[in-house]
């Protein structure tokens, strides 16, 4: 039976670092086979070349794939956060809309598709749509009558 005190120090200290070593190794890993598939510029055979090199001769392929892509890793990085930060804003302003600010052209845009729906009739499409004509109201107040109505 091994107790503690039959360990040293110095080897729990070693196999720390090993440990810690190989869980690096892995998260290298797991981040090499990442770039590979995100990288556009690498064509279907040379993402299946590194990507056996990587998985059958593991440290090598990792090694050699950090000393010949490594520099271009941390670009494609960066690029591929930018996009996620672009999109990410585009979703953003396309849910948050344009803040309220309508123009009488998109009034009348949704008027005529509250009318094609059939959520208000004729008569309430003509009223809305002298209100915004006139500029004094929103068309909001007849969808209000028409939600109102369902």
């Amino acid at each position: 039976m091994e107790l503690a005190y039959d360990y040293p120090l110095l080897s729990m200290f070693w196999t720390m670092l090993w440990f810690f070593l190989w869980i690096m190794w892995f998260v290298l890993l797991f981040r090499i086979i990442g770039d590979i598939f995100r990288d556009d510029g690498l064509s279907g055979w040379g993402k299946t070349g590194w990507l056996v090199f990587v998985v059958v001769l593991p440290f090598l392929g990792v090694f050699v794939y950090v000393i010949a892509r490594g520099r271009s890793m941390g670009h494609r990085e960066i690029a591929h956060a930018r996009a996620q930060q672009a999109q990410f804003e585009d979703y953003i302003r396309q849910t948050a809309g344009d803040g309220g600010v309508r123009t009488s052209a998109d009034e009348m845009a949704k008027l005529s598709d509250m009318r094609a729906r059939g959520d208000i009739t004729d008569e309430e499409f003509s009223r809305a749509k002298n209100l915004v004509l006139s500029g004094s109201a929103p068309a909001a107040s007849g969808s209000t009558n028409a939600s109102a109505a369902h």
